[in-house]
């Protein structure tokens, strides 16, 4: 029997009834279209026995679901607007689903579901296609969506350019849209589904034509990249057929490529490097990986880059020159003033590496004030040796990869400073300075100080292992020479390893040679003046270096040199041709009023009883410590105040005891202390003061205070005191009274045991005009300070020294040298 065409089904339907009950074919991610023929895939059982009820009427209601996921979809996982399509064909699958080929006729409305099983059943009512409006709009609309659509067509290849040609010859704004959303595969189901709901002819064409205006976007963008890959592609692949002809070329004319090239460069250089046998092993090796490896491989610049640092470095160089002992001293007396010490002995070791030449380097630790000369020491050192100087700044490194390097493994990786340095000096035996020891940090990246460990050991230095090269390097000739400021920070294993040389701070004599002889000749120089335009007699110096500079070193004595140098260049600038003749009243007109006054501050201070001067020791050299002392009426209270530390104010609480206990030979009344509160204070409180060195001043303080005497003029102290009250030595001698000096005090107090510091560390001229008495108990020290006391008080036992006896055991010998008084790291240390 002959099935009714198309034209004969749609009308016969309206005619019979506008609603008529039809099954319902629920599709997941599919819109059918009118007049649209759609190849659907059955497989639910429901949709199979749909499909297999139909009988002469092959028409259906082909309606999308709203969740692809639901596997059996009820009335309400259903669009209400739907499709009548008519089933043409039928084709059953192996795997027992149907294949069905559906063409759509018109869009309906889902009314009442008359049936919900086996399959669905339900009225429908038709949506009449509404007459599009005769306007220049519409057809403007209906053009340019033709017009995007042929573009997408024919730049997407998955498209067929029949599309085109069928869109073309559709009439019907809103059978057009339909076509197009159903032929455009990027259309997703709820847009396909607003644009089969939408009714209104022109709404339906502007959405469509923002879709389309999209998708030629994002086609176009994809056409680029894929353009654009595909050009990269082309133009490595171009490379690598050039480079490959290129290698066949130089093959036949007996040429050899740059990469090529490379490798014989370095495997002439590793040949003549001199390395160890197994270093040369190593290195061999990665230079085969080298050669096998493509110049466009990921590893190939990391292996030459390795490779070249084990090339370069001077594994057998070094400076080879003979050395002369007297030319070296001339050298270095010739840099530097004074610093005899370092002087002898960096000659002794000269001495013993011209008698013995495979000798090992020692590790020399350069520790003092700033501005002694330590760094430019080390410069000459080297001059002297006629070495290679290379300077590494020790000072806020925390990663110890900045020492040993990183492993090869990290990008960016490089060997440590240690083996860098060698590489610039180009000789294995330079002198190598580690400025600023003290300086060093250590966070969660490690600890710097540790890593130093093996590079200042010689007795392991000579097999050092860098991270990076992970072979090792012969260190032990090398000259490594260390500065610092403080020795506490430096770990002590660290400090074992190396052998300490102290500079002390330059005494007023000293400082004046090194301006004459150094410092001004390079300021003139500097500041573009010669020495026929300016001059500095030594008078002017001295005002300069007493009342303008408070230091151990000479950095601030050049700075103010510079100064005034300044002053004369721009007065030259300014067409004052005569020579200037440097006098007191030029510096207090080029530098101001004076910086420092140190004539009559300790007599001024000193004027009432209660206060006494001690010596104290600070990084930047010595310096002159008061200690001041009152009593009031109170309940015998004690006040410790002038930012001290722990250690002194156990001093000053030991100074108070010793007095206490001996108030009856002293003539203090036994209940002074109970109806007085006692106030001691360390004046400039903003710095830090720690230390036990100021025992005596504190004692010879309280005595002044209480028995109504004053400290006798000029006069200074240092030491530690004891209960019993003896006085122990202390530390930093030489910079505490080279700080009496310049503060213009005449008589010193020191313990007895550091007169052999005096004998070694101070010259004639650093204690002329200085009276120096050495003490063993707070009695003498108050003998000296405190002559009034000693006087009426000479019959007491309390300041006589106790007489020697036998004891029965050896007694107890108390810590000698410099480190009792360098008890904390602190700006000032008394």
């Amino acid at each position: 029997m002959n099935q009714p065409t198309l034209s004969e089904q749609v009308p016969k339907h309206r005619e019979t009834n506008d609603v008529r009950a039809l099954p319902v074919l629920p599709v997941r991610d599919t819109v059918l279209f009118p007049h649209a023929v759609l190849p659907l895939t059955v497989g639910r059982e429901s949709s199979v026995q749909l499909i297999n009820s139909l009988g002469e009427d092959k028409t259906i209601v082909v309606v999308a679901q709203r969740e692809a996921r639901v596997d059996s979809p009820q009335p309400g996982d259903l669009y209400t607007v739907g499709t009548s399509a008519i089933v043409h064909k039928v084709v059953k699958m192996p795997n027992q689903s149907l294949f069905v080929f559906a063409e759509g006729l018109e869009r309906v409305r889902l009314g009442e579901f008359t049936q919900l099983a086996p399959f669905m059943r339900a009225r429908v009512s038709p949506i009449p296609e509404a007459a599009p409006p005769d306007s220049s709009e519409i057809e403007a609309l209906q053009r340019n969506v033709l017009t995007l659509f042929q573009q997408i067509v024919a730049g997407s290849p998955t498209l067929s350019d029949e599309l085109s040609t069928v869109a073309l010859n559709i009439d019907e704004p809103g059978r057009l849209v339909d076509f197009i959303a159903s032929s455009l595969p990027s259309l997703s189901t709820p847009d396909k589904q607003d644009t089969l709901e939408t009714l209104d002819i022109r709404v339906r064409l502007e959405k469509i034509n923002q879709h389309l205006a999209k998708e030629l976007e994002v086609q176009q963008l994809r056409n680029k990249i894929q353009s654009e890959v595909q050009d990269r592609v082309q133009q490595t692949q171009r490379e690598y057929y050039l480079r490959e002809q290129m290698k066949a070329i130089q093959k036949e004319l007996g040429e050899q490529d740059e990469g090529q090239r490379d490798v014989e460069d370095l495997k002439k250089k590793i040949d003549d490097a001199g390395m160890p046998e197994e270093v040369k092993k190593e290195a061999l090796k990665e230079l085969g990986r080298l050669s096998r490896m493509s110049p466009m491989a990921a590893d190939y610049s990391l292996t030459r880059n390795y490779v070249e640092w084990l090339a370069v470095l001077p594994w057998a160089k070094t400076s080879g020159q003979e050395i002369e002992i007297l030319k070296a001293k001339e050298i270095l007396d010739t840099d530097h003033y004074d610093l005899e010490k370092v002087k002898d002995r960096i000659l002794d070791y000269l001495s013993v590496r011209r008698l013995k030449p495979n000798m090992k380097g020692p590790i020399l630790c350069f520790v003092g004030p700033p501005g002694v000369g330590k760094t430019s020491l080390g410069k000459s050192i080297a001059r002297a040796l006629g070495r290679k100087f290379v300077r590494l700044s020790l000072g806020g490194v925390h990663d110890e990869a900045e020492i040993r390097g990183h492993r090869r493994t990290y990008i960016g990786a490089l060997p440590g400073q240690i083996i860098q340095g060698i590489r610039r000096a180009e000789t294995k035996d330079p002198v190598f300075m580690l400025d600023e020891i003290d300086k060093v940090g250590r966070d969660f990246r490690g600890d710097p100080a540790s890593a130093l460990l093996e590079a200042l050991d010689p007795e392991q230095n000579s097999s050092f292992r860098d991270n990076y090269l992970d072979v090792t390097f012969d260190l032990s000739k090398v000259l490594f020479i260390t500065t610092a400021n403080m020795l506490d920070p430096i770990a002590e294993p660290l400090r074992d390893r190396m052998e300490i040389i102290e500079l002390q701070g330059y005494s007023e004599e000293e400082k004046l040679h090194i301006a004459r002889r150094y410092l001004v000749p390079r300021q003139v120089e500097e500041n573009g003046i010669t020495a026929d335009q300016i001059e500095f007699p030594d008078e002017a110096l001295r005002y300069v270096i007493r009342h303008y500079t408070r230091e151990a070193g000479v950095r601030s004595l050049e700075r103010t040199i510079g100064t005034i140098c300044r002053k004369q260049a721009r007065r030259l600038a300014e067409g004052k041709t005569e020579k200037l003749v440097v006098t007191q009243e030029i510096v207090q007109e080029f530098l101001g009023g004076i910086k420092i006054r140190v004539e009559g501050e300790i007599e001024e201070r000193t004027e009432r009883p209660g206060v006494a001067v001690g010596l104290a020791w600070t990084p930047s050299g010595g310096d002159v410590l008061f200690v001041e002392a009152n009593a009031m009426k109170g309940k015998g209270g004690f006040t410790m105040t002038g930012q001290i530390g722990q250690v002194m104010q156990e001093s000053m609480q030991a100074a108070l005891t010793w007095v206490r206990s001996n108030a009856a030979h002293l003539g203090i009344a036994e209940d002074f202390f109970a109806d007085h509160d006692i106030h001691m204070h360390v004046p400039a409180g903003a710095i830090p003061k720690d230390g036990p060195s100021a025992g005596v001043t504190m004692a010879t303080t309280l005595v002044s205070l209480l028995s109504g005497h004053r400290i006798r003029p000029l006069t200074a102290m240092t030491g530690e005191i004891t209960l019993s009250g003896n006085v122990l030595p202390v530390g930093g001698i030489k910079e505490k009274v080279l700080a009496a000096k310049r503060a213009g005090v005449n008589t010193v107090i020191l313990p007895a045991d550091n007169k052999m510091n005096v004998e070694e560390d101070l010259t004639p001229e650093q204690v002329e005009n200085l009276t120096i008495h050495y003490v063993k108990t707070i009695g003498e020290a108050l003998r000296v300070s405190l002559p009034e006391v000693a006087e009426s008080l000479a019959a007491k036992s309390v300041l006589t020294p106790p007489k020697e006896s036998k004891p029965e055991h050896a007694p107890l010998q108390p810590l000698q040298g410099p480190a009792v008084a360098h008890d904390k790291v602190v700006p000032w240390q008394s």
